[in-house]
This record gives structure tokens, C-alpha cells and sequence, in this order.
């Protein structure tokens, strides 16, 4: 939960400097008490049920939400022996998790008894129900090359005496691009962020909640965020494992490439507009699912042949 708080932090500074400001400089040394500040600021805020809504089902919301962000992360190895449950079906295990967070998101806009809300509800469901399906394709793929569901098992056989080049994002890259950008489309990140559009839903299902209620959605957003980064660096880029030939691998590589995708969140929300809704849902279901499907043929018509190298 920590570097989930600090992430705020991180995004508030990259953004800041992108855009030729500072960011956060004044709560402590360098602002790094901000997050700090917030989390002080949310919990001292009174917490307003509406008189309409049904108040068991919209505390029960942003549970859900972090409840799912956070119950992932069991499967997720970060070295050969640091893993909480090293289970079979580990990649299902995630596609049911992630799934989870979008009832979290229906319930919300549901129990709201708002206009704005069930609008952007709505919205995300019908975006995550698209690229989950593209998820879902491409981590076929990486089934294909591994062999296994078990996240570990994924990462070792990424081991070889190529570095970068053993891993998974060689053969696999149109299939890392489709599950990294289908996975900021998941967690409503910009831009890809219709289901909290400001401009046109205020601010979309959770329009309605205030203090601590507010905190968890705003904290499962960013659990998701991690979460997303730490499986595409398992199943594409090789976990643990050292780029170099001869270097030693260890959880530092993990978290480096980790941060560098982490990067990628904050800088498409830096630069990019936000995409229409008639858009993000052509190109998950026409562009996205069409390619993952395309280069699954193509992965299991090279493994068969005897050019195959991996």
C-alpha cells in the first residue's frame, strides 16, 4: 500500500516535469510527505452516503475493487524462490482476479442512484469485457511458448544464454504491445479514461463517493497499475532475469523493468488526448483481437516449423 501512496507521488512529479513544472516541493523535503498529506486530508473527510442509494452495495464497491487488486498479487514471483502461492493455474487465477475489479466498478455506478455514475459504469464495462478478451489472447501466446499456467514456470523457461533475447518479447512482441496497452485500457488509465471523463461524466462512477470510499478506488487504480506492470515484466520480459549474458539475475531486474512500465502509465497520460468511446471500442474489438489472433497462428506455424529457435 505504500508504493501504491508513493506511485501518487511519482506521477505528480513526472507529469509535473513534462509539463515544465516541479510538482509536489512543499510538504517535507522534496514533497515526499505528500502522500502523506492525502492520506490525512481523505480520512479526516466526512463519508456521504446519498439519500437515494443503497448504502450496503455502495460501501461494499471500492471493497471489491481493492480486494481484487490486491489478491493478485499471490501468483506473482519475485525470484525463483519468492513467491506467496506458487499454483498450477496461475494465469487463470489472474484473468478471474482482474475481471473481479470491474463489478467493483458496476456496483458503484449502480448502488450511486446516479445519472453520471451508471453512465460511466457502463462504460467500463463494456471497455473491459473488449480487452480482456485481447488479454486473454495474448497470454495464449506466452501458454504456447511455456508450456504452463504457472507464472514461475513462465519466467524460467524465458532462461537462457541470450539474455533479452530468450525472452518472451522477441517472438511475442505484437502480442506485449496489445497486453500492455489492453491492460492501461483496464485500469481506466489516460487515455483511455471514458469511464471518468470529466469533461463529459463529471467524474464518472464514483462521482459520488468522498473520503476514505474515494481512497480505495483511487488506490485500487494504482494497485491495478503495478499489478499490470509486474505480470506483462513476468510473462514478456523475462521477470527476475538479467538482459545481459554473464550478469547476475535478482529481484533489482524485476523492479527496474517494473518501473519502466510504470513510466510508460504516467507518461501516456502526459501526452496523449483522451480517445472518444466510438474509438477505444473499435480498436479493442478491431484492431486488437483480430492481431492477437493473427500472431497466434503465425507462433504456433513457427513452433512447428524447423526454423524455430526458442
Amino acid at each position: 500500500m505504500g508504493a501504491v501512496a508513493y506511485l501518487t507521488y511519482a506521477e505528480r512529479k513526472v507529469i509535473g516535469y513534462i509539463q515544465v513544472r516541479i510538482g509536489p516541493n512543499r510538504v517535507g523535503p522534496l514533497g515526499l510527505l505528500q502522500p502523506i498529506a492525502d492520506a490525512v486530508k481523505l480520512l479526516t473527510k466526512e463519508l456521504i452516503i446519498p439519500s437515494g442509494a443503497s448504502k450496503v452495495l455502495f460501501v461494499l464497491a471500492p471493497v471489491i475493487s481493492i480486494v481484487a487488486a490486491l489478491a493478485a498479487w499471490a501468483v506473482v514471483p519475485f525470484g525463483p524462490e519468492t513467491i506467496l502461492a506458487d499454483i498450477d493455474a496461475g494465469l487463470l487465477y489472474i484473468l478471474a482476479l482482474t475481471s473481479m475489479g470491474v463489478y467493483g466498478v458496476i456496483v458503484a455506478g449502480w448502488a450511486s442512484n446516479s445519472k453520471y455514475a451508471f453512465i460511466g459504469a457502463m462504460r467500463s464495462a463494456a471497455q473491459i469485457v473488449a480487452y480482456e478478451i485481447a488479454m486473454g489472447f495474448a497470454l495464449i501466446g506466452v501458454l504456447m511458448l511455456s508450456g504452463s499456467l504457472s507464472l514461475l514456470d513462465i519466467v524460467n523457461a524465458q532462461q537462457g544464454d541470450w539474455g533479452l533475447f530468450s525472452w518472451n518479447l522477441i517472438p511475442l512482441l505484437p502480442l506485449f504491445v496489445v497486453y500492455f496497452i489492453s491492460g492501461v485500457a483496464e485500469t481506466n488509465r489516460a487515455p483511455f479514461d471514458v469511464a471518468e471523463g470529466e469533461s463529459e461524466i463529471v467524474a464518472g462512477f464514483h462521482v459520488e463517493y468522498s473520503g476514505m470510499t474515494f481512497a480505495i478506488f483511487f488506490l485500487a487504480e494504482y494497485a491495478n497499475m503495478i499489478l499490470v506492470s509486474a505480470l506483462s515484466t513476468c510473462l514478456f520480459l523475462g521477470g527476475w532475469l538479467s538482459p545481459i549474458p554473464g550478469v547476475p539475475s535478482g529481484w533489482p531486474w524485476l523492479f527496474a523493468k517494473m518501473g519502466f512500465l510504470l513510466f510508460c502509465f504516467l507518461w501516456f497520460r502526459a501526452t496523449f488526448p483522451r480517445y472518444r468511446y466510438d474509438q477505444i471500442m473499435r480498436l479493442g474489438w478491431k484492431v486488437f483481437i483480430p492481431v492477437t489472433l493473427v500472431w497466434i497462428l503465425v507462433v504456433g506455424a513457427w513452433k512447428l516449423s524447423p526454423w524455430w529457435l526458442w
